[in-house]
């Protein structure tokens, strides 16, 4: 698995194309902001941002920029308070995306759009590719100080068991490893912003490779290596530019 600074590192690098589709002086909300690396890398550029995030996330003691926390739900700002809601690799993981999304609509001023960013189906065939050597390596390595001999197997198997479940096990809320591949498909995407009553104005690879492993270390590959990579082997990313249907 990536560590976080090899992570912030690939975000960082994501949002120099995200951010040329923000509307200069737009007050923008962050959904799912984890530790809030991109939030103050938006702030840097001038950028007005509010940063959301559920309590139980894994990154709620490694926060780096103000961040309010929500139930996952209900956003907790007042009617027509954006001009634009951001996420990056967050609504895979929402189990009941229809009602974030009304929740989105809401806080949205009239002319206000969303930037969603998600992983896609190239990120899960290589990162299912890349757990085998990643596996592979885990049992090899060191796994900490010896345990009393009692109860070195059990604690073994349950360490081996708990990261192949991590490495093989479905990474978004719908589907499974394998049903993934169809589930973040842009095709996928298009149909549900669609469903819940978004207009598609734009879709993108961000163009950046990478897999959900770090199998050959942090530093072999560059960012401007991992963008021709992308070329070749498809963007870790996708980027979708919608806004909501209005009724006359």
């Amino acid at each position: 698995m990536f560590n976080l600074e090899a992570l912030n590192t690939l975000r960082s690098a994501e949002i120099d194309t995200i951010v040329r589709h923000f509307r200069t002086g737009a007050r923008i909300l962050e959904i799912g902001a984890g530790t809030g690396q991109q939030a103050a890398e938006i702030a840097r550029r001038g950028f007005a941002i509010e940063a959301i995030e559920i309590s139980a996330s894994n990154y709620s003691g490694s926060r780096i920029y103000p961040i309010a926390d929500y139930d996952g739900q209900h956003i907790p700002f007042p009617d027509a308070s954006f001009d634009i809601v951001f996420s990056s690799n967050v609504l895979e993981h929402v189990p009941n995306l229809s009602q974030l999304n009304r929740e989105i609509r809401r806080v949205l001023k009239p002319d206000g759009y969303c930037i969603h960013v998600m992983p896609t189906h190239s990120w899960r065939f290589w990162t299912t590719i890349s757990s085998f050597p990643a596996v592979a390596q885990y049992l090899q390595s060191p796994r900490g100080p010896a345990l009393p001999s009692a109860n070195v197997q059990a604690q073994v198997q349950a360490g081996i068991w708990q990261r192949l479940r991590r490495h093989f096990g479905r990474h978004g809320e719908r589907g499974n490893v394998i049903s993934e591949l169809w589930l973040f498909h842009p095709s996928w995407w298009r149909r549900a912003f669609r469903g819940d009553g978004f207009e598609i104005i734009r879709d993108e690879p961000v163009g950046i490779f990478y897999t959900g492993n770090t199998v050959f270390g942090t530093t072999i590959f560059s960012i401007e290596r991992r963008q021709r990579l992308a070329r070749i082997l498809g963007s870790a990313c996708h980027l979708y530019e919608v806004k909501p249907l209005r009724v006359d």
